[in-house]
């Protein structure tokens, strides 16, 4: 059985699939948060001590190995020259 065979499969339980999705979301979030210090022209150092703290923390916040709390990623946006903020989520007529 190939990956991608085994991938479909399991992406067939709707449980799974419902994680899955979740990860997806927390994986674009992070890509986001890279582009913010790109775009921002900075390296991890730079903007650690633009927050006020470590590379290191910089770099999981970055790898998805932390739970930031919502000051932190204001913090993160800040430094980067950014604003960040919610907003609702657009529901189909059939949910």
């Amino acid at each position: 059985m190939s990956l991608q065979h085994l991938k479909q499969r399991a992406l067939s339980n709707t449980e799974v699939r419902a994680e899955y999705d979740l990860l997806e979301n927390e994986f674009a979030f992070i890509d986001q948060l890279l582009s913010m210090r790109v775009q921002a022209g900075l390296t991890q150092e730079q903007l650690a001590i633009r927050m006020h703290t470590q590379k290191s923390n910089i770099s999981r916040l970055e790898r998805g190995n932390a739970n930031p709390s919502w000051t932190t990623l204001l913090k993160y946006a800040h430094a980067c020259g950014f604003e960040l903020s919610l907003t609702p989520q657009k529901m189909s007529h059939n949910a």
